[in-house]
């Protein structure tokens, strides 16, 4: 019986993929041989002893701790892509939230009062405030060509506008994907400079870190509308605000509130609504369940953000390990001489590096004795063991 923890409350859909026979899943969990949550901070949070994977509902991964995971063998899952649709619908209402500058309006009826003449009155000498501008022959530039930054530039296409975009890591997969009349910008003040609008959709690490920067801003062209569904963390917000305040920035629209954005008159801001949809919510607990199941009772590693992708099929005959190491020299090499000279037969091993970390999964005939265990767990560079 494998035990899961859950902090937040995980979709039924995700759920559901964890069978009440082989799982016990709960908030008051002991010992957990896993932890599924969404948006709650565990970097405040001691790493239980039992713990052998960590699931994330959800893309970003800011809220776990992944190094010291890492450093304890501990795969870290997420679910790029499950929620894609929600954030890139969610880029669009906001490109047509600032063209058309809703917001304001909204908040302008919202303050009228009166009976219905003197409101009709009010508007008719008003509405010329909020005049906005078409999308359509409009050129919007995305920065970050992944799950959701494709569907952002195609759904645009769709409304009229010309796409460009830049991202120097875009999979195959999703160039399949991105419609055909989408042109790659050579860097990213390239596609400032020739954009209307602006989307940016990259993840946010230590190298991303202020990506968008003041240099960045400087080089936009007057009047475009910025819009933010990555992390606030990506743009630097300084810049952006004085952007405004000059108008050479018509908008930016962002899904992170601060004290200084929220009372901005040109920044449109929601409360962290990207992935907000009831499907997207069933649709990444739906994966990173599916993901953590693999792993328990396979061995298999899919969308981890700190372990190489290893895909297997359930063991057959025998027992397999699992053993999370530093990707250093001869640590298969130790592994296979302390199976060998116990006289346990290998009959498949592999192992997959990503990085400074790599994952072995050697299967043998029969069950290896405590004491075998605890051998390949003292070998330098190995950081967890597990029978699988």
């Amino acid at each position: 019986m494998f035990k899961i923890l859950t902090y937040n409350n995980i979709s039924r859909a995700g759920l559901d993929r964890l069978p009440g026979e082989r799982y016990e899943v709960g908030s008051q969990i002991d010992n957990p041989d896993a932890i599924l949550l969404r948006s709650y901070n565990l970097h405040n949070q001691p790493i239980p002893e039992s713990v052998k994977a960590v699931g994330r509902a959800g893309a970003g991964v800011n809220n776990i701790p992944v190094a010291e995971y890492t450093k304890r063998g501990i795969p870290v899952f997420n679910a790029p892509g499950a929620n894609s649709n929600a954030v890139a619908e969610l880029a669009i209402a906001g490109m047509l939230l600032a063209s058309r500058n809703i917001p304001a309006a909204l908040n302008f009826i919202h303050g009228l009062e009166g009976d219905e003449e003197s409101i009709n009155d009010q508007i008719e000498k008003n509405k010329k405030h909020f005049a906005g501008f078409e999308v359509s022959g409009k050129t919007l530039g995305v920065l970050g060509l992944g799950a959701i930054g494709v569907k952002v530039a195609n759904s645009a296409a769709a409304l009229g506008l010309k796409t460009i975009g830049f991202d120097p890591f875009m999979s195959l997969e999703s160039a399949w994907k991105l419609n055909s009349s989408t042109v790659p910008a050579a860097n990213i003040d390239d596609l400032v400079s020739r954009a209307d609008f602006i989307s940016l959709h990259i993840p946010l690490n230590d190298k991303t870190r202020n990506l968008f920067s003041k240099d960045h801003i400087e080089r936009i062209k007057k009047g475009s509308t910025l819009l933010n569904f990555s992390r606030a963390g990506v743009v630097d917000e300084a810049a952006v605000l004085t952007a405004l305040d000059s108008g050479a920035l018509h908008a930016y629209v962002c899904d992170f509130p601060t004290p200084a954005l929220i009372k901005h008159p040109r920044a449109i801001v929601l409360p962290h609504l990207g992935a907000s949809t009831e499907e997207a919510e069933d649709n990444c607990a739906a994966m990173v369940a599916n993901q953590v199941r693999e792993f328990l009772e396979h061995g298999s590693i899919r969308h981890s953000v700190n372990f190489p992708e290893v895909a297997v099929t359930p063991c057959g005959e025998g027992v397999r390990l699992g053993i999370a190491n530093q990707n250093v020299p001869n640590v298969v090499g130790q592994i296979s001489s302390a199976l060998g000279e116990a006289g346990l037969n290998i009959l498949d091993l592999l192992n997959k590096s990503r990085g400074d970390y790599a994952y072995t999964l050697v299967d043998i005939h029969t069950d290896a004795p405590p004491e075998i265990l605890e051998r390949i767990r003292s070998i330098d560079g190995v950081l967890s063991v597990r029978v699988i």
